[in-house]
């Protein structure tokens, strides 16, 4: 996962169980740092800057991190079978912020990866109904809205780079808030320690 805070949510607490419960051998990477834009990710790579906080867990389940990582480095480390991408949460239903960033991104990424890797767009979530964030920041009335615009804008990214996958966290968030159950958020926009991650790593 090329991300941010959301890719903590969705890959870190919960994928790696779930898979072996499922008897599937898994290694997941998450290349964090905190807000990260695709603007930035891109900058990063080009500049080969060790920026991240390169968090791995491995085929025994045992989770290591490993600070002032570039992305070259962790792309490097495995053979890969997927790699994902994602913008930050606020500006991803904007697809024209990060239009220029994500092709080019891609192709330094391909360049490094096993030529049958698969590219996948993680889609984030809208924040919470009454999220500060929300109203105040983002102008949206309800999260509806915000979904909407993150939905469109991930489906054109996907189709702008022919990605192998999306992945839905975004709506499987909706989906969550229209049966009911309304607290998957724990601070109004990252997901919930308890059923927002576990719905996350269920998806994944």
């Amino acid at each position: 996962a090329i991300g941010n805070s959301f890719s903590e949510d969705a890959v870190e607490q919960h994928l790696y169980d779930l898979a072996k419960a499922d008897g599937v051998d898994v290694i997941i990477g998450n290349m964090y740092i905190g807000g990260c834009s695709l603007q930035k990710h891109l900058l990063n790579a080009n500049t080969n800057k060790p920026a991240y906080k390169y968090r791995k867990i491995g085929l025994d389940g045992k989770k290591i991190q490993t600070l002032e990582v570039t992305l070259e480095t962790a792309l490097a480390d495995e053979k890969w079978d997927y790699v994902s991408f994602q913008q930050k949460s606020g500006q991803s239903g904007i697809y024209e912020s990060w239009a220029e960033s994500l092709p080019e991104l891609l192709a330094y990424v391909r360049a490094r990866v096993p030529a049958e890797a698969k590219m996948m767009i993680h889609q984030t979530w809208a924040y919470e109904k009454d999220s500060q964030r929300l109203n105040i920041e983002l102008g949206y009335n309800n999260h509806v809205d915000m979904f909407k615009d993150i939905e469109g804008s991930y489906e054109k990214a996907a189709e702008e780079i022919n990605a192998d996958l999306v992945i839905p966290s975004g709506k499987v968030f909706q989906k969550l808030i229209e049966s009911g159950i309304e607290k998957i958020h724990r601070d109004t926009f990252h997901a919930s320690f308890g059923l927002g991650r576990y719905a996350l790593g269920l998806l994944w």
